[in-house]
């Protein structure tokens, strides 16, 4: 049977029309691919989402208005700005640099990268109590073409983590005219003095009540039922703390050696430098003071080891080293207490020191505290000891004094 034109015309004309509609519904979606944000965008867009940024890069922060442009001290850190000129710092969004992009990114390493044009993804959020990029996924170099983008940004996503459930409180500013308010102004020794003074009225707890503390300041945000372990960064169970394998232990963070005040009441027992941490990872870190490089940790990724040096993971570089210096205020040898002093060594043995001065400084100044430190502090003010780590309400009294 011989089909007539129309018959043979429409199963032809159907699958023509099928064609075209898969033509026109794809072509827009590669015209609209996504652009990066520019950094005065990015600035304007705080949210946690998560986004590209294309900038110029202009510096290297190192405090909340400060940005080096020569003798870079650090890998960690670089300052985007829409003008490779720019200088004013309000128009500078500060990118954290995490370890596995320091070698190429890094500013110590890579000097010449300065008033080169890069993309950056990650989380725009806070970094140095400033407009930032946090968490980053990629870098890139931009090849060819000069000139910021100008286009139309696209919808960021929302990061796939849940965010905290709680957050603190208060702000730290809500204690400068009250409990700090004989310290605001000074500074240098006349500082560190007073601090002393206000945070030495503190309540002290037996070693065995920084279990139930512990498991109260390091709560899981996103698990009531468990808390955070320091080195590992892993979400464990409250029960199972303990001695065993894969429990949680009390980690002096201030290793009690140094000074040797082992878990008597006091320095020993003082949750504002205690925290949780698997029973193996806690052994291995052991006395050694803080500094960076070694060998990887196999059970803590993103720490480092060697013969006299621990390096935690980037997320908590900056508590570690507000705890270390609040240590060194609480404790000063006048209260029957150890005088326990930082220094820039490692190896400091039983004496009452802990290294490295000069890398503590860095980590404080590149990890700002965060929601989860900050919730921390309050809780041992509400509801343990009722003194406050100032570092974390204030973290530039930290080169106020050792700066």
């Amino acid at each position: 049977m011989r089909l007539t034109r129309a018959a043979w015309w429409t199963p032809v004309a159907l699958l023509f029309a099928a064609v075209t509609a898969v033509v026109l519904v794809q072509a827009p979606t590669s015209a609209l691919a996504a652009s990066p944000l520019t950094v005065a965008q990015a600035i304007s867009q705080q949210t946690g989402a998560s986004a590209t940024v294309r900038g110029y890069v202009v510096g290297q922060p190192t405090a909340t208005t400060t940005v080096v442009t020569s003798n870079f001290p650090t890998d960690y850190a670089l300052a985007l700005a829409d003008s490779p000129g720019e200088t004013n710092t309000a128009r500078m969004l500060y990118v954290q640099i995490t370890s596995s992009f320091r070698s190429a990114y890094g500013l110590r390493s890579n000097p010449g990268n300065l008033g080169r044009q890069l993309d950056v993804t990650g989380k725009l959020g806070a970094y140095f109590a400033h407009a930032g990029l946090t968490s980053p996924t990629a870098f890139a170099l931009v090849s060819g073409g000069t000139q910021p983008p100008t286009t139309t940004p696209p919808t960021t996503t929302p990061p796939t983590t849940t965010p905290p459930t709680t957050t603190p409180p208060t702000t730290p500013g809500d204690y400068d005219g009250t409990y700090y308010r004989t310290a605001v102004g000074r500074t240098g020794t006349a500082l560190k003095t007073e601090l002393h003074r206000i945070i030495s009225t503190n309540t002290k707890l037996s070693y065995s009540q920084v279990w139930d503390a512990l498991k109260d300041t390091d709560e899981d945000p996103n698990n009531p039922a468990n808390v955070i372990l320091l080195y590992s960064g892993r979400s464990q169970s409250k029960s199972s703390n303990g001695g065993g394998v894969n429990d949680w232990n009390r980690e002096h963070v201030w290793a009690k050696s140094h000074g040797d005040f082992g878990t008597a009441t006091g320095p020993g027992t003082d949750v504002h430098h205690l925290r949780p941490e698997d029973v193996s990872v806690n052994a291995e870190r052991g006395n050694k003071d803080f500094d960076e490089g070694g060998s990887a940790v196999s059970e803590a990724p993103g720490n480092y080891t060697d013969a006299d040096s621990w390096e935690p993971r980037d997320a908590v570089k900056g508590d570690i080293a507000r705890m270390i210096f609040y240590m060194a205020v609480r404790y000063e040898g006048d209260d029957g207490f150890p005088d326990l002093e930082v220094n820039n060594s490692v190896n400091n043995g039983s004496n009452p020191y802990l290294g490295r001065l000069s890398v503590l400084l860095a980590w404080n100044a590149e990890d700002p505290p965060d929601a989860f430190e900050q919730r921390r502090n309050q809780v041992i003010y509400d509801d343990y000891q009722h003194n406050r780590n100032p570092f974390i309400d204030h973290p530039e009294w930290v080169n106020a004094i050792w700066n």
